[in-house]
């Protein structure tokens, strides 16, 4: 079965998106999710944001301009997986699993621990002085962000490196205790672009909101231009040549144009063009390509609920992976039911036993559902949501008792059904033939074994 490249990354919601978190990640990212191949998953990482931030009204703000931003940049939700880190409450709970895994020593060497330790020695105070234990196991809560989703790819700055293979430490670890021969979590890999743009800001430093250097991205078009208008340039006049390559304004103009704009741009530079006429051409340059963005983005922050209903509709679509997969991770670290619903005596004869077994659990709203997997631990069957554990019991014990299968084929997955109604379905397959041959192991699974 061919598998897509699963690609997450995460947005931290602590301030308002400005031009260079929009070259730098947001529309590198939204070009990335567009890849047929890629299954991309992204959130809004408003759990991370607690660990810096204490200002509520500034959180909620910051989650709603992020949110826009990446819908008004044209992220399709119909292609990626987008939601708020804290829709998911499997994040949390797989967090603490992972954090009863993971080393304290590894956690000592984290980058951010260390820096604030070494500031506080610089400055004679106690080493964990205003060291909260979000932030020092803010590793712990970044490989559940990445493990959940068991991503393949994490694409990150080189700052966050070390983050990924924290998350490559830990789920190995859990793997190696819990595992028993199952690899749970994938190993994911940071992804680095080399070729994505660092926009200088206005002073010509890394374009950050700690320098007070940036350029509005979607406020508006004064905000923008007022900012443009800013930018650090020699004291050349009109009609005498300036040097493009050491100018950020052309440095700037370059990370948006064609190459035929930029061609152009460089010649004018060279032949005199005044820095007011050249810091004017950047603006309409990027009024032009943002414009409609712009529009969209002030749309949606005026509707707050129809971006609340489309990362509701994300969460949902995120939980139907992570719940499952939590389930299954509870029952490796022994959290399991008390009741067993697989009625096979575990003989020796009865080898069969061994292949399939129904695990039972609890939605939130208080219904009740199973999973049927696999001896690999591989997922053959969800149920549909229960009113109560004794229908879902009966359910499975049905589907025990040999009668003939009912498996209804849809596309590339399959229902089961019984007395007229679906009770199960399967996860999708690439393709009809693995569809087909995971109808047959299902029906292998749940053919009784005689004595």
């Amino acid at each position: 079965m061919t598998t897509r490249t699963r690609i997450l990354t995460g947005i931290t919601t602590t301030g308002t998106p400005h031009l260079g978190n929009y070259a730098g990640a947001i529309r590198p990212a939204i070009l990335a999710s567009q890849d047929a191949n890629a299954d991309s998953f992204y959130f809004l990482a408003d759990y991370h944001a607690l660990i810096k931030c204490d200002d509520p009204q500034r959180i909620q703000r910051s989650r709603m301009e992020i949110a826009a931003t990446w819908l008004a940049g044209g992220l399709d939700v119909n292609r990626v997986t987008f939601y708020r880190q804290s829709d998911i409450p499997e994040i949390p709970e797989l967090t603490w699993l992972l954090t009863c895994v993971a080393a304290k020593g590894l956690l000592n060497r984290a980058h951010a621990y260390k820096a604030s330790v070494d500031k506080n020695l610089e400055n004679g105070e106690d080493p964990d002085a205003g060291i909260t234990m979000g932030l020092y196991s803010y590793p712990v809560l970044m490989a559940a962000d990445i493990l959940m989703f068991n991503a393949h790819k994490v694409p990150v700055g080189r700052d966050q490196i070390q983050h990924v293979e924290m998350a490559r430490d830990i789920g190995q670890r859990f793997n190696h205790l819990f595992g028993n021969g199952k690899e749970f979590f994938t190993m994911p890999e940071a992804l680095i672009e080399e070729s994505v743009a660092t926009l200088p800001g206005l002073d010509g430093r890394k374009m950050s909101k700690s320098y007070d250097n940036t350029i509005p991205l979607f406020t508006s078009a004064k905000d923008m231009k007022d900012a443009i208008s800013r930018i650090v340039t020699d004291s050349r006049a009109p009609g005498e040549a300036k040097d493009p390559d050491n100018s950020h304004l052309f440095t700037l103009y370059q990370a948006f144009a064609t190459k035929v704009q930029e061609e152009e741009f460089r010649g004018e530079l060279l032949q005199g063009l005044g820095w007011g006429e050249a810091k004017n051409r950047l603006f309409q340059l990027l009024d032009g390509q943002l414009g409609e963005a712009r529009e969209r983005y002030h749309q949606l922050m005026s509707r707050p609920s129809d971006m609340e209903d489309l990362l509701l509709i994300g969460a949902r679509k995120a939980r139907a992976v992570a719940a499952p997969f939590l389930a299954e991770l509870r029952e490796a670290v022994g959290l399991r039911s008390f009741v067993n619903p697989v009625a096979v005596a575990a003989t020796t004869k009865k080898k069969a036993a061994k292949a399939a077994r129904f695990v039972s659990f609890r939605e939130d709203d208080g219904s009740f559902r199973f999973r049927l997997l696999a001896a690999e631990g591989e997922q053959l069957l969800l149920s549909r949501n229960f009113a109560d554990g004794k229908t879902a019991g009966a359910v499975t014990k049905q589907l025990q008792s040999g009668q003939a299968l009912d498996v209804r084929s849809e596309a590339l997955s399959f229902s089961v059904w019984l007395e007229g109604a679906a009770v199960a379905d399967s996860p999708a397959f690439a393709d009809s033939a693995s569809r087909d041959a995971a109808i047959e192991a299902l029906r292998v699974a749940l053919t009784p074994i005689e004595d």
